[in-house]
């Protein structure tokens, strides 16, 4: 099969295709493009057998997931970096406050 029967099978341009420069550009649409091209170009005396077509789809969609919880888990990541710089500014804060109120405690005459 040819670069120029997948586009014209995928309906994609040359310069929508080349925009994708690595594997981690592509996503579940271009999966799903390919696996068409896939099945309209296979021979019909000798399709492709149906539990790989499955292994495919399953590995694909574990990818998915997996992409999925990544990004969760740096949004997640995230937010704590920011709870974690507002704990401790607010322990600096009350570190300070307390320093100030034992100096004026200690200043004022008894």
């Amino acid at each position: 099969m040819t670069v120029t029967a997948l586009n014209a099978a995928t309906g994609t341009t040359a310069s929508s295709a080349s925009a994708k420069t690595s594997l981690s550009d592509l996503d579940q649409g271009d999966f799903l493009k390919l696996m068409l091209a896939q099945m309209q170009q296979q021979d019909p005396f000798n399709p492709t057998d149906q539990t790989e077509m499955l292994a495919q789809m399953a590995q694909f969609s574990s990818l998915a997931g997996t992409t999925e919880m990544a990004d969760t888990l740096k949004t997640i990541s995230a937010k704590l970096d920011t709870l974690v710089s507002a704990e401790a500014a607010t322990g600096e804060a009350l570190a300070s406050l307390t320093a100030r109120l034992a100096a004026s405690t200690a200043a004022e005459p008894a």
